[in-house]
């Protein structure tokens, strides 16, 4: 159904707007140098570059993570009445628990193809003030004051004239790893703790439900997804000056080489905690849109 897409784009409008500012301290901690801990990142970036620094490429994702959440929770959802038609002979029969991770797996999947080249740009926009540091090589944006891309269409542009459609995918082996099983610790908590919270006799979740089912998904999710964001990060972010990284098995065995295993659990606890809000706003504007169509459809067509 065309309303679950349209949901999806009012939840990740919204999820962006709550969760961005963490997310560009999750990408500063993993990707770039010399920040320490995420109090000491969060000083520095609001130091150097104010309240601005924390809504560094925001604007692309926040157009295009509408479409990317609307083609998640499209393609999850119409999964899932699929399943439930071809199991039960009725697509609005309670889905199992297989269903929901088949449906889950399956949204991932598909979002890696819209997602990669979003993330790409959002985290070169991101990093793209980092000094890079490498042994006796540092180099910093060629003119003070000049970033290397003027925004997220010149920044699109740019990788794809220098690296091709390659470029654009960089780190998409580390995303499927991330995602595929990441959504599945995403909808799966979200179906068993909103059904969990929800009294009985209830037809569907009030908003506290969604609220709080939404927000510990969201933190499960992102808390496991950590090693694989760490990697997906840093391929991602590696091209704005130099290429350091020859692939996910290079990054995982460089990063591991240099830094040690702490190196995977970087931005874990920030990761984990704008995984609360975001999710609660995603799910929330999910929920909600899709309550408001149907009321709207059936107001119309009684």
């Amino acid at each position: 159904q065309l309303q679950d897409f349209a949901a999806g784009w009012v939840g990740g409008a919204a999820s962006v707007v709550v969760g961005h500012p963490l997310d560009t301290i999750k990408t500063r901690l993993q990707a770039g140098q010399g920040y320490g801990n995420t109090l000491n990142c969060v000083l520095t970036v609001y130091r150097n570059e104010s309240v601005a620094g924390f809504f560094k490429g925001m604007s692309f994702p926040l157009a295009s993570i509408a479409v990317y959440s609307s083609v998640v929770f499209g393609v999850f959802s119409n999964t899932q009445r699929l399943l439930s038609q071809l199991r039960h002979g009725d697509p609005s029969h309670k889905p199992v628990l297989a269903d929901v991770a088949l449906a889950s797996m399956v949204s991932g999947f598909i979002s890696v193809g819209i997602g990669t080249p979003v993330d790409l740009v959002k985290i070169r926009l991101q990093m793209q003030t980092e000094p890079y540091i490498d042994g006796n090589i540092k180099l910093r944006p060629k003119v003070p004051g000049f970033p290397v891309y003027r925004g997220p269409i010149h920044c699109f542009r740019t990788v794809l004239q220098k690296e091709g459609i390659a470029g654009i995918y960089r780190g998409v082996g580390a995303m499927l790893l991330r995602d595929v099983p990441g959504y599945c610790l995403y909808f799966i908590p979200y179906t068993f703790f909103c059904s969990w919270i929800t009294p009985d006799g209830c037809i569907s979740p009030n908003t506290s439900s969604i609220w709080l089912a939404g927000g510990i998904a969201g933190a499960i999710s992102w808390g496991t997804a950590t090693p694989m964001d760490v990697v997906k990060s840093r391929l991602q972010a590696d091209g704005v000056y130099l290429n350091k990284y020859k692939g996910t098995l290079d990054c995982i065995l460089q990063s591991y080489q240099n830094e040690g295993l702490k190196v995977f659990f970087r931005g874990a606890t920030v990761n984990a905690v704008r995984g609360f809000p975001m999710s609660s706003a995603m799910f929330l504007g999910y929920e909600l849109s899709l309550k408001a169509m149907k009321r709207h459809q059936t107001e119309t067509n009684p």
